[in-house]
């Protein structure tokens, strides 16, 4: 009996740590890699969203492809949820974003193509222009490195601060080698930004937020960053080793193709521009 008892439990054991070795992370897919599986794709609600429904409704089909969209309010849970094979792919970020978040979380995502720019833009509804930035002011930026780097950069190139020699992408309010007008950066989370504007002078805020919270970045920025020579575009993410499935290949094509491009520029007039 204890003879029995012992084989029932090994093999108990070995069914376990076999399911378990199955799905290590990074390495499933929420709906499987089948051709004719949907691909599941978190988002940012605006653009990436109306972005991906427009492929969706319009072009998907007929290649074949068919999509299951999950809206994300955050910067966060659409990697984790990709890292763990709940997700297929995510549309939300630039590869700087990434490749910070890969460094910092352990997570093993791959920036599959741009697709589209949106430009960061400083906000405010206390002043008209930056010449108006009062002594002393407060300005809302993104708390994450990448973003915050951005930020600091935005405000750079406009003459409003000046940043030490070899501040990149990674600049935070160390590297600000000159402040004339002795401006304070208070650090928020991006998505709390535009509800910020009634409690500082001004705010750098991500185009996706910036549009979600009605503002239309071309004519309510006081500037806007530059699209030309920009690494910030967003674009598709996946799980490393899920580069090729035909289903991801299918889709790049699509949101690098003539039909989204011309979408993004009619339905977004240089609010959202294309990648290329």
């Amino acid at each position: 009996m204890r003879r029995t008892l012992g084989l029932v439990i090994a093999a108990v054991v070995a069914l376990v740590l076999s399911a378990c070795g199955s799905s290590s992370p990074g390495t499933a897919t929420a709906t499987g890699s089948a051709a004719d599986a949907p691909l599941k794709v978190g988002v940012s609600p605006v653009p990436h969203a109306q972005i991906l429904k427009y492929v969706a409704d319009n072009l998907a089909a007929a290649k074949g492809l068919k999509l299951e969209l999950v809206e994300f309010s955050d910067y966060v849970q659409p990697n984790l949820q990709l890292q763990d094979g709940r997700l297929d792919a995510n549309y939300f970020q630039h590869k700087p974003y990434l490749d910070d978040f890969n460094a910092s979380k352990g997570t093993k995502l791959s920036f599959v193509a741009p697709v589209h720019l949106e430009p960061l833009g400083l906000y405010s509804r206390k002043v008209k222009d930056l010449a108006s930035l009062p002594q002393g002011g407060t300005v809302a930026v993104p708390n994450d490195a990448t973003n915050l780097g951005r930020a600091l950069k935005l405000l750079a190139d406009n003459g409003v601060v000046t940043l030490k020699d070899g501040a990149g992408t990674a600049a935070t309010e160390r590297d600000v080698a000159g402040n004339p007008k002795n401006l304070t950066f208070r650090p928020l989370e991006a998505a709390q930004l535009p509800r910020s504007l009634d409690d500082v002078d001004a705010a750098v805020i991500n185009g996706n937020y910036a549009l979600e919270a009605d503002l239309d970045p071309s004519s309510d920025a006081l500037v806007l960053e530059k699209a030309e020579g920009n690494p910030y575009a967003n674009g598709l993410v996946v799980a490393q080793g899920h580069e090729s499935d035909p289903r991801v290949k299918t889709l790049v094509g699509l949101l690098t193709g003539p039909e989204v491009k011309k979408y993004i520029e009619e339905t977004f007039k240089g609010s959202v521009v294309p990648a290329a």
